[in-house]
């Protein structure tokens, strides 16, 4: 390829680099503050005129009523204490292991499963229902039994334990960010501990409320936290679960196979929901993109596990520097941008955010436009413009080189 061709090639290819994109394109309107965050509008203010900390307002200016707020305080916690009440405790559910002594009686003693139907069967008595009910319960019922059958003329000593709690399958709807059917507790497989139920006695954390919001990914920052529902059977309960972020003690009852939770939604973004608890996500899994120079491919550039992974709360600027954009040669490669691929989990439509990050990173205002990372969130990197141009120049360098050679 002569030479004359190859530099009018340079200059179109130069200009281009220059040429300024447009803002992407959004369905929400997001630009002016009415997307899931308030933090995605855009920056539409110098930094001399810029208005501190109006995204908390914003966000908050959307929000519903607390389903469980003023009135279940002036009820004393009434409603959320009722219910908290009647779930308290261990209950049983089907295929718990149990531990069944009457006095010396070789006939009833033993280890019995609950069955399926969330019935005890022991021999020569009639099924005892066993589904939700406590070990108490139980043991008076053997009691009755054992008396009207004529098995003993006075009440036996009788001891009901768990020795081993089984996992419980139990739904989870709502403002969670995976709202599915979850089975927490239990074993893993066929493994028993045969020393915790030889000592008998033994709780489990793993069949609670907070673990079961967990496996459905957490609560979302629109959940409305105060009125977490729970439908045992044809009856709804209704939670408070707000002393888990601020250091309460919380509500958080013992599930049974069957259980349906409904999480509410505020229909705005909580800030104060953004930070790790038992209900939130374990953490932020991102997809990152960043082949910014000098460095010259993703492994080059430590994207692997641990950059895609960030802790519940992290912002778009932590993200950013995690994922080696922010930085370098002042001159030429600092002045890059970066853009956020979210979705709204609640109408589900996507969004995309562009931000320049030097600007970002220097305005006094930074927070209001530094939105907050959600599980799925992906984050890609653009180089500055003087990196483009020196590596467009490489390549038309190379392509020259080729050209020269094939003359």
């Amino acid at each position: 390829m002569p030479a004359r061709t190859i530099f009018p090639g340079f200059a179109t290819a130069f200009l281009s680099c220059c040429a300024t994109y447009d803002v992407p394109d959004n369905l929400e309107p997001v630009a002016v503050g009415d997307g899931y965050q308030a933090q995605y509008r855009d920056i539409d203010v110098t930094r001399d005129d810029a208005g501190f900390l109006r995204s908390a307002r914003i966000n908050e200016s959307k929000c519903l009523p607390l389903r469980g707020g003023v009135e279940a305080v002036q009820n004393g916690g009434k409603g959320s204490g009722f219910s908290a009440a009647a779930l308290r405790g261990e209950r049983l559910t089907r295929n718990d292991l149990v531990d069944i002594r009457v006095g010396d009686d070789e006939t009833f003693n033993g280890d019995y499963v609950i069955s399926r139907d969330g019935t005890l069967k022991l021999p020569f008595l009639r099924p005892i229902p066993a589904q939700g009910r406590t070990t108490d319960q139980i043991e008076d019922d053997i009691a009755r039994l054992l008396l009207r059958d004529a098995f003993y003329d006075e009440r036996p000593r009788i001891s009901v334990r768990i020795a081993d709690f089984a996992s419980v399958t139990v739904g989870v709807s709502g403002a969670v960010f995976e709202p599915h059917s979850v089975e927490i507790g239990g074993v893993s497989g066929d493994q028993v501990d045969g020393r915790r139920q030889d000592a008998l006695g033994a709780s489990s954390e793993g069949r609670n409320l907070s673990a079961a919001l967990r496996a459905a990914g957490g609560v979302r920052p629109d959940a409305d936290i105060s009125a977490v529902t729970v439908r045992r059977g044809a009856t709804f309960y209704t939670l408070d679960m707000r002393g888990v972020f601020q250091g309460q003690n919380v509500v958080d009852i013992m599930l049974l196979t069957g259980d349906e939770i409904e999480v509410a939604s505020r229909q705005c973004f909580q800030e104060d929901l953004m930070r790790p608890s038992p209900i939130s996500p374990p953490g932020v899994s991102m997809f990152l993109s960043n082949l910014t120079q000098p460095a010259t491919n993703n492994a080059a550039s430590a994207i692997g596990q641990t950059v895609r992974e960030v802790p519940y709360g992290t912002r778009y600027m932590q993200a950013v520097i995690d994922s080696n954009c922010v930085g370098g040669a002042r001159g030429t490669s600092a002045d890059r941008s970066s853009v956020l691929f979210s979705r709204n989990p609640v109408t589900g439509v996507s969004v995309v955010i562009e931000r320049d990050i030097e600007n970002l990173l220097r305005r006094a205002d930074r927070d209001d436009f530094d939105p907050y990372l959600l599980p799925g969130d992906a984050l890609a990197c653009y180089d500055s413009a003087v990196t483009n141009v020196a590596e467009i120049g490489r390549v038309i360098g190379v392509i020259g080189a080729a050209a020269l050679l094939s003359e």
